[in-house]
């Protein structure tokens, strides 16, 4: 038991010493462990001071030399701005010396215009007096003068029986006859010789563009014939107590006119497009055979639908003929619509293209632009074609249809002058003026009602007749030429140029005629005895 114990208490104490053993090498271990542990920081500790020392130091020395490079880029750019500074500064002082020498140089001119001025004026008081002076001298004589001519004009009185204004006036009339026969001269003379330079020259080019167009003969008409196959036909046109006659003319516009006549009607309008449209309908409903008031609107309303599409292609057609490009399509259906009207029996389309070509040609003649003197003269009618009756002139109502619809000014001037409605201000409105007379004035354009044509021709002589001193007056070669017969004791040779001069511009400002009239003055003195 003692052993158990003993062997027990060993066995104790040597755990206790184990124990011991244990935690001294424990702690010594923990203790090395710090002292190793310490020796490794405080190297680590070296290493990153040396190496923070390191970077440092790299700092520094990259901090100096980033110092140095902003310095020399500092000075640089110092020294840049030093020179531009210099620069500003010396162009502004360079300035400040030219405006000084400037007020320097204007200051000596002011000095020289002041002296200058100065003895101007000093000469002009001298000028001045010595002016006064004479004209005191002047009112002297002046007076002395008129003294001297009034007693020389009571004894010029006295002499010749007449006063001072009745010799004035008998003066001045002899003066005034003499300088208007002068004139006269003068003007005549002028007249020769430009004809001389000139009208040779302008026949040529008038000539030579006459030439160059091909013309046709038209025809006024108010009214068509339709032709039928029989007259049988025409109880069908009339219809059952004339119903279908009555609906065709409320249809159309259109007199129908059923004479005696064999085989053909007679279709009378004044607008040659309600004419056609009537004519084109009746050809129609013979054709097809239905004739009823019915049938008739429908075929009417189907014909003015195709009238109106052939104004329209007939426009394209002319404007693509003649190289005009750009027209309005307004303007396209106004020249389509010119198929249909005449002029004093003239058809107004040909015309309009006969005085377009003339235009052209003249103004490559003259040096001007053909294409824009083509559209003038195509376009120089349009007025006379309006949809509704107007009272403005045509050259007016043409011109204000040229501007609506965006034509250039030259071309509306042109419009609107052909006539002399409106003064002309371009090179054009004469040419487009003289093709339009070329056109209507050659023979057989127009043809005029008798009644207008003798009236025309009375207008003319009854213009010269009213003139003093006209014994007689005929008109000749259908109005274009005037023989104007004078009586000698009245008229001298002198006032028989005066006369015919005034007589010409008396018709060229109250009459409308084609073409020109040329006016001769005849003076003719006789001396008759007779021998017993």
């Amino acid at each position: 038991m003692l052993i158990q114990a003993f062997l027990i208490y060993k066995s104790n104490q040597m755990e206790t010493y184990i124990i011991m053993i244990i935690f001294t090498s424990v702690m010594i271990g923990v203790g090395i462990g710090i002292f190793i542990q310490r020796r490794k920081n405080i190297k680590q500790l070296n290493d990153i001071n040396a190496e923070s020392n390191e970077i440092l130091s790299q700092a520094r020395r990259e901090a100096d030399q980033i110092k140095s490079e902003k310095m020399l880029q500092a000075k640089e750019r110092f020294i840049e701005l030093k020179s531009e500074h210099e620069k500003v500064i010396f162009q502004r002082e360079k300035k400040i010396t030219e405006v000084e020498n400037r007020l320097k140089d204007k200051e000596n001119k002011l000095d020289n215009d002041l002296n200058r001025n100065k003895n101007l004026s000093n000469s002009l008081e001298q000028k001045n007096e010595s002016l006064q002076k004479r004209l005191d001298k002047l009112d002297i004589k002046q007076k002395e003068l008129e003294a001297s001519l009034k007693i020389q004009i009571d004894k010029l009185e006295t002499i010749s029986g007449l006063s001072a204004d009745d010799a004035k006036k008998e003066l001045i009339g002899s003066l005034e006859m003499k300088a208007k026969a002068e004139a006269m001269a003068f003007i005549q003379q002028n007249l020769e010789e430009a004809k001389l330079t000139v009208e040779q020259e302008a026949k040529k080019i008038i000539i030579n563009t006459i030439q160059r167009i091909g013309t046709e003969e038209s025809i006024e008409n108010c009214v068509s014939v339709f032709n039928l196959d029989s007259d049988d036909v025409k109880g069908r046109i009339i219809g059952r107590e004339g119903r279908n006659i009555r609906a065709i003319e409320a249809a159309t516009g259109v007199e129908i006119i059923v004479d005696d006549t064999p085989e053909a009607i007679i279709l009378s309008c004044f607008d040659p497009i309600r004419r056609e449209i009537a004519r084109l309908s009746i050809h129609r409903l013979v054709t097809d055979g239905r004739i009823h008031p019915a049938r008739i609107e429908e075929v009417v309303n189907k014909t003015k639908k195709q009238i109106k599409n052939e104004i329209l292609e007939v426009g394209k057609r002319t404007v693509i003929d003649l190289g005009v490009h750009g027209l309005n399509a307004e303007l396209i259906k106004i020249i389509g619509r010119m198929k249909y009207r005449s002029s004093y029996g003239q058809n107004l389309l040909q015309h309009s293209r006969e005085v377009a070509k003339l235009c052209g040609i003249m103004a490559s003649e003259l040096g001007l632009n053909p294409k824009l003197a083509k559209r003038a003269g195509l376009l120089h009618d349009i007025g006379k074609v309006p949809e509704e009756e107007t009272e403005t002139p045509h050259a007016i109502l043409g011109m204000e249809w040229a501007e609506k619809y965006g034509e250039k000014k030259e071309v509306c001037n042109a419009i609107g002058a052909h006539h002399d409605e409106i003064e002309m201000t371009s090179l054009l409105s004469p040419i487009v003026q003289v093709c339009d007379a070329i056109s209507g004035a050659r023979p057989g354009a127009r043809r005029q009602v008798l009644d207008s044509y003798v009236q025309r021709l009375k207008e003319l002589e009854d213009v010269a007749c009213d003139f003093n001193g006209v014994n007689k007056a005929y008109a000749i070669q259908a109005g274009r030429e005037l023989r104007v017969i004078v009586e000698s004791e009245k008229v001298s040779d002198a006032q028989a140029a005066e006369l015919s001069f005034q007589i010409s511009q008396k018709i060229q400002t109250d009459m409308t005629y084609p073409g020109q009239v040329k006016v001769t003055v005849i003076r003719e003195t006789r001396a008759v005895n007779v021998a017993k």
